[in-house]
């Protein structure tokens, strides 16, 4: 065979490798990456904390400088309602999706919303976080903590679990996050009302507690004084604070800490489906997976990625494990119920 037909043969022989490669949708193999970089952007939903969202798109754009990122930032439930009301419209806008209520990908798989696609780092993933089918996999979790400002408790006085917020000394000190916008909130709200009922929460509305929509805002307001102590928030917040010598402290309190899993996925009628395979990736990349631990105090299932020095290892703490499909069909009557007691 002439040299030329061998050289047409290798270039056959790679045209279909990349073919296959973008057909699996598995791997990121340079044909892939140059036709996401035609596709010019992809366009990514989040409910993680800006900072961590930020240092992630920088990552992107580093690796991938053809391909830009726009970053959509909002609060799980709004995140939620908002890519309904776009699929409900007919608008494909969104390409990967990321939220801290695990229940929406169940429903977004139910819709047939969702494209099949498994990272090759998650193929190494414990199957509890990865669907068994492909359509999504954890990208990162957090737990939801209690806390308090350390200037203003001291730690002998400090509560050690929920039960404690009912002493009437910390009425009209207390801040609790929103589970009608916040994932991470109904996540763990769900968690304590298996564990305590209604009747905690009822008996806990009496206390004044100052309400703000996200878990990404509590840590803020015990940290600035404006409230002594934190119902919940987001562990990685605490860790944020801390790191920023704010005078805050984690309580994971005696009955449990509700483990809350965000996954990601990519959406099947992405506008822009191989540049959402490029960035779905990436950010399960065990490089990404410790950054959004190192840099936002995530938690990760990556079996290469280590937590930090000096934080507490799961397996020192008591875990409320989350149920997404046990909380699916109890979202709407979670929301109704705490709203009535709480406000919006």
């Amino acid at each position: 065979m002439s040299r030329s037909g061998i050289v047409g043969l290798q270039v056959i022989a790679a045209l279909l490798f990349a073919f296959a490669g973008i057909a699996e949708g598995q791997e990121t193999p340079p044909a892939m990456v140059a036709a996401a970089a035609k596709e010019g952007k992809v366009v990514w939903y989040t409910s993680v904390d800006v900072k961590v969202a930020e240092a992630v798109a920088k990552a992107f754009r580093t690796e991938y400088p053809n391909i830009e990122i726009d970053v959509e930032r909002a609060g799980s439930e709004r995140v939620f309602q908002r890519i309904n009301q776009e699929y409900q419209s007919a608008i494909r806008n969104v390409d990967v999706v990321n939220s801290s209520d695990a229940s929406h990908f169940i429903f977004w798989k139910q819709q047939k919303w969702l494209g099949s696609h498994t990272p090759p780092d998650v193929k190494r993933f414990p199957a509890q976080f990865r669907d068994p089918e492909g359509y999504f996999a954890t990208w990162r979790a957090t737990l939801s903590v209690m806390g308090y400002n350390t200037k203003l408790v001291d730690a002998k006085d400090a509560p050690a679990g929920y039960a404690d917020l009912l002493d009437p000394k910390w009425k009209g000190k207390l801040v609790k996050s929103h589970p009608g916008y916040s994932g991470t909130s109904l996540t763990g709200t769900y968690a304590i009302v298996k564990l305590l009922g209604w009747d905690y929460l009822e008996k806990l509305s009496k206390q004044g507690v100052q309400q703000l929509q996200s878990t990404t805002a509590t840590p803020k307001s015990i940290a600035s004084g404006e409230r002594l102590v934190m119902v919940d928030g987001n562990e990685y917040n605490m860790f944020i604070e801390i790191d920023a010598k704010s005078p805050v402290k984690i309580i994971y309190p005696k009955e449990g800490t509700p483990f809350v899993t965000s996954p990601s996925a990519i959406f099947a009628e992405a506008p822009h489906p191989n540049a959402a395979r490029v960035l779905e990736n990436f950010l399960f990349t065990a490089k990404i997976q410790q950054l959004t631990v190192n840099e936002g105090g995530t938690r990760s299932v990556h079996p290469d990625v280590k937590d930090p020095p000096g934080r507490t290892p799961l397996s020192a703490i008591k875990i409320l494990t989350d149920d997404p499909v046990a909380m699916l069909p109890q979202i709407a009557d979670i929301k109704k119920r705490y709203t009535a007691l709480f406000g919006n």
